[in-house]
């Protein structure tokens, strides 16, 4: 019988990591850090920020560009998974050369540069798919695809080229809706989450201050008297019959 070495898939190593080794050369990542990095301009960006001398430093618009941009082509399109992917992915850190911008940063950017980042996104994207660089589902959201390219190299006309880049900034303008949309219904239910919580402190508080407050009660047979009050609190920790007008009684439950 043939035997083969054991393997240890679950163990944790020590790796160096160098991070320009993670954007090899004739990956759509790879195009993506050379355009945004040396290609585009970018100009219009900085005029944006206002803490060229007070403030904080704020994180480049070229990093949020590539790993937004990045996040869109493997279908994450959200801030905060985007903001969790700059600590996890490898190619995504590379990209965002090891800054973990905050996922607020990451919101505001694409909330309040929507037109400026869309058309450098149709730009890079254009070029990336002449070059045969986008394959598969990459970019496919919602039933929305890039336009293809079967040919090795661009032989067309300059009106189907233009057209060809409508396609795509209609894509990008989709994608970054669908981004503003999965932002709003993260905030909505984080705020439901914090309800729900403050919902089951006070819960608790009302079973802290019973345990305080009363004593057991006996009935005429000798058994304890269970409170109706904390019964409900029992069975609806939430609160979900709260606006249920409950009356005080004592009795044998």
């Amino acid at each position: 019988m043939a035997r083969y070495k054991e393997t240890e898939k679950d163990q944790g190593k020590m790796i160096p990591i160098y991070l320009d080794e993670q954007l090899v050369s004739g990956t759509f990542e790879h195009m993506l850090n050379e355009l945004i990095d040396s290609q585009m301009d970018l100009r219009i960006f900085d005029s944006k920020y206002n803490n060229d001398l007070t403030g904080a430093k704020a994180i480049e618009p070229r990093i949020l560009l590539k790993i937004i941009l990045y996040c869109y082509s493997l279908g994450v399109i959200s801030s905060r998974k985007i903001a969790k992917m700059c600590e996890s992915n490898m190619i995504v850190k590379a990209l965002a050369e090891d800054t973990e911008p905050h996922y607020t940063t990451i919101s505001n950017f694409v909330s309040g540069m929507e037109g400026e980042i869309e058309k450098v996104f149709s730009e890079v994207l254009l070029i990336c798919n002449e070059m045969k660089l986008i394959r598969g589902k990459m970019f496919a959201i919602d039933g929305c695809r890039l336009p293809s390219n079967a040919s090795k190299e661009y032989s067309g006309t300059k009106k189907e080229l233009t057209e060809k880049y409508e396609k795509i900034k209609d894509v990008c303008r989709e994608i970054m809706k669908k981004h503003r949309e999965n932002d709003r219904i993260g905030k909505e239910e984080k705020e439901k989450e914090k309800i729900k919580l403050e919902r089951m402190k006070r819960k608790a508080a009302k079973i802290l201050e019973f345990q305080n407050t009363h004593d057991d009660r006996r009935g005429a047979s000798g058994e304890i008297v269970k409170s109706v009050e904390l019964f409900s609190i029992a069975v609806d920790p939430l609160g979900y019959f709260s606006n249920i007008e409950k009356t005080p009684y004592y009795g044998i439950i």
